[in-house]
């Protein structure tokens, strides 16, 4: 069956470009791979996706574009033809990418609004063996969104594209997985936005090192450092400049895609954290609000 397998990147619109482009570059600890006068394309050092994070002057701090993989051209025209039959609407038609790495794909606005991709044959990037106490991201780890009908997105991340269910959090928050990491994405209620992007690390001690270089050039901790119970991975979130919420992440748990049988975790404090020593909590990151160019597309 053809079924998203992976993460690409975030796209995201934002109005103060420079800041952010700094926070991602010199603070963050991603490389810049390509650059126009309005737009920036940054990599994971520990990978070869060829960019995790896509930066575009705009008016408003928004999401441009979520962005999967599919495993070839046929699984994409596949999966289009799957959107159109869930009612969806198509941004454009897959055809050959005109961006860094090119590749084929096509976009589409999920039923709430939110702007996605789903490509194959993206050109691959360099990558090295990072050291560990290094303290920068391997890739992304995860994407978490709010929905206000979470339980229909749920069925569309898994009826639709091909996800599988990992994991419930009581009755209002679903880990989905689409390879043998325990979770790609998360689904929360709410309106329609993004939560957060996760990043993996190569270990805790790297995310804590990522952690104590934020903190140093002036971004605090939101909430961390934890380990969540549902795939076991410690945590520690942050905001960038434009507000978006994103994590370093360690020791997500690697299950067996198709067999992996789903639980569900009743909410509690050590739930949420199993150490429960760190600052913060779910009510010191931001507010979500509807994301603020829902069913508009970028153009870009």
């Amino acid at each position: 069956m053809s079924r998203v397998t992976e993460i690409r990147y975030v796209g995201y619109g934002v109005e103060n470009y420079d800041a952010e482009r700094a926070f991602y570059a010199d603070d963050w600890g991603l490389d810049e791979v390509a650059a126009t006068d309005d737009m920036v394309w940054f990599k994971a050092q520990g990978h070869d996706e060829h960019h995790v994070v896509r930066l575009h002057k705009a008016e408003v701090n928004h999401v441009e574009v979520i962005a999967f993989a599919a495993d070839t051209p046929a699984d994409v025209d596949a999966l289009h033809d799957k959107i159109i039959a869930a009612g969806c609407k198509v941004i454009h038609a897959p055809a050959p990418l005109d961006a860094p790495g090119g590749g084929y794909g096509f976009r589409f606005f999920s039923p709430d609004g939110l702007p996605f991709e789903i490509s194959a044959d993206v050109a691959r990037g360099d990558k090295r063996t990072l050291a560990h106490w290094e303290g920068v991201p391997v890739k992304i780890s995860h994407i978490v969104m709010h929905s206000p009908d979470h339980q229909a997105m749920v069925t569309f991340f898994t009826d639709v594209l091909g996800f599988k269910v990992s994991d419930w959090l009581g009755d209002f928050m679903c880990f989905l997985r689409c390879n043998e990491a325990h979770h790609r994405v998360a689904i929360l209620p709410g309106p329609p936005c993004l939560n957060h992007v996760a990043y993996d690390m190569l270990s805790v001690d790297d995310m804590m090192r990522g952690a104590s270089r934020l903190k140093k050039r002036g971004t605090d901790l939101r909430w961390g450092p934890g380990r969540h119970t549902a795939g076991n991975n410690t945590f520690s979130y942050f905001t960038t400049p434009a507000g978006f919420a994103v994590e370093y992440t360690a020791d997500l748990d690697q299950v067996d895609f198709e067999t992996h049988e789903a639980q569900v975790h009743v909410p509690a404090p050590s739930i949420m954290d199993q150490w429960g020593i760190g600052v913060g909590g779910p009510q010191t990151m931001p507010h979500p609000a509807p994301d603020a160019r829902l069913f508009q597309p970028a153009g870009v």
